[in-house]
């Protein structure tokens, strides 16, 4: 599996570095910069602001300036953010570990309920559970998690107020107290994304499960008298888990995605919300680092991903 795992990280890099070049391409081609507003105010000379575009190379030919970026990248120097004047990798590095922290929270609660309902739906289809599940299903996956947040919000915080609306780093308070304080402010955000993602899940599950359910070595299994928990168990789920893990990797850039939206919604302090404001400001350096980030993140989970796929298929071997 070493060999495996080393093989893949070393595909991974010509893949991250297209993605950095198209990156940073865009960004160079896209209008404006962030000294545009230094050229129209008359307070501001203008051999300052020639020299601040001399020192941060932006009037540098677009190859020798991605050449110096993935140089200082490489050195772990990300750059240098304009509108907050701190280094990008110190802004990343506070703001990371929050939105990690609520995506894994979200995609656990939704295969807690994708899996469950999923597999239950599916070893008893058309049954009255069955129609509830994908009802619910159908309806959770059509709202989108901008409405969906709102609608928390209107209902746990302005009308029944057990729950903050606002996420806060700030908060007071030591031991259990703090942690309980924590905990109150990422439930909403937790649910709306993993509500969202079960939902989507739960169908694919279902599916997955009848699809293997009809499979010759799972009657076989029934043949042979083995009861319905360990033919479930050992010969159903544990196939029908192989697609969804495909579909969970597959969908990793739409849950990033969901999490810039929740992220602004509930103001969260991660990487989505400093995104945001980072394209607001017309801050490159932080889009830069910020997008690279991601797309780092989709091919770490990608490779997660095949890992799993060995486990649940004895099978696949890795060579």
């Amino acid at each position: 599996m070493f060999r495996y795992l080393v093989r893949r990280l070393l595909l991974a890099l010509p893949s991250l570095l297209a993605i950095s070049v198209v990156l940073f391409g865009v960004l160079a081609l896209a209008p404006g910069d962030p000294f545009s507003d230094l050229a129209t105010d008359p307070s501001i000379p203008s051999s300052v602001a020639a020299a601040l575009r001399t020192k941060f190379g932006l009037d540098d030919p677009l190859p020798i300036r991605y050449l110096h970026w993935l140089a200082a990248m490489l050195h772990g120097d990300w750059g240098f953010s304009f509108a907050s004047r701190i280094n990008v990798s110190t802004l990343i590095l506070q703001r990371l570990p929050t939105t990690l922290a609520v995506i894994g929270a979200s995609q656990i609660l939704a295969l807690a309920i994708a899996v469950p309902v999923g597999v239950y739906a599916g070893v008893r289809p058309y049954s009255i559970f069955d129609q509830i599940a994908s009802s619910l299903a159908l309806i959770g996956f059509s709202l989108p998690p901008f409405f969906t947040g709102l609608v928390f919000i209107l209902v746990f915080s302005v009308s029944l107020r057990w729950l903050p609306f606002v996420y806060r780093t700030d908060i007071g308070g030591s031991g259990l107290t703090l942690y309980w304080a924590y905990i109150r402010q990422a439930i909403m955000p937790v649910a709306v994304l993993g509500l969202f993602q079960g939902a989507a899940w739960t169908r694919f599950v279902r599916a997955s499960v009848l699809d293997v359910a009809r499979l010759d070595y799972v009657t076989t299994a029934r043949a042979k008298g083995l009861s319905e928990r360990v033919v479930v168990t050992k010969h159903i789920v544990r196939n029908a888990l192989i697609p969804v893990v495909t579909l969970v990797a597959l969908q990793m850039p739409i849950i990033f995605g969901g999490a810039i939206i929740t992220e602004q919604i509930f103001r969260v302090p991660g990487i989505g919300s400093l995104l945001i404001s980072a394209i607001l400001a017309n801050d490159t350096p932080v889009i830069m680092a910020v997008t690279f980030v991601f797309a780092c993140l989709v091919i770490l989970f990608n490779l997660i991903a095949d890992l799993l796929y060995g486990w649940l298929d004895p099978r696949i071997s890795y060579r």
